[in-house]
């Protein structure tokens, strides 16, 4: 009985300009770091993505945020985040109310039960960041973090 050939493992991908361009490595870094999160989230039970924590954060960290101010600093247009905040919302995790201040507003809110969900999220959140940033020091981790909101304000000040 002969056996099957081994497999061999395929030649290295040329990937030729790709690894020096800073775009290119910072979307494969950010496709791992996503994977990371939702695998981390999906073996908790739960469901959801890393920009609906960085909402949920935000609203919690800033009483009657304005649906516009949201927008504006998750950097997305208006028409994209009312589906987030309406699936936020069927969840059970925020709440709008009209603004006490502006009428034509919606002031946006954590329920009790976001409260909570946002609490387990952290404890999620803080496993995986130690999980991805596991072969960086502190002060790298502090550099790094320095460096990409360098390169974030230089892409947007054109």
């Amino acid at each position: 009985m002969s056996r099957p050939p081994a497999k061999q493992r395929p030649a290295p991908l040329d990937r030729g300009l790709l690894p020096s361009l800073l775009g290119y490595v910072l979307r494969r870094a950010q496709s791992a770091v996503f994977d990371d999160f939702a695998a981390t989230f999906a073996a908790a039970g739960e469901a959801t993505t890393p920009g609906e924590f960085g909402l949920l954060v935000l609203v919690d960290r800033n009483a009657g945020l304005s649906q516009m101010t949201l927008a504006r600093a998750l950097g997305i247009d208006r028409s994209t985040l009312v589906p987030i905040l309406d699936r936020l919302q069927g969840r059970g995790l925020l709440v709008r109310r009209r603004s006490p201040t502006d009428g034509r507003t919606h002031a946006l809110a954590l329920t009790p039960q976001g409260a909570k969900a946002l609490a387990r999220y952290a404890r999620l959140v803080r496993r995986h960041e130690q999980r991805i940033a596991a072969r960086l020091s502190a002060a790298e981790i502090r550099t790094l973090i320095d460096l990409l909101e360098r390169v974030h304000r230089g892409a947007r000040s054109r």
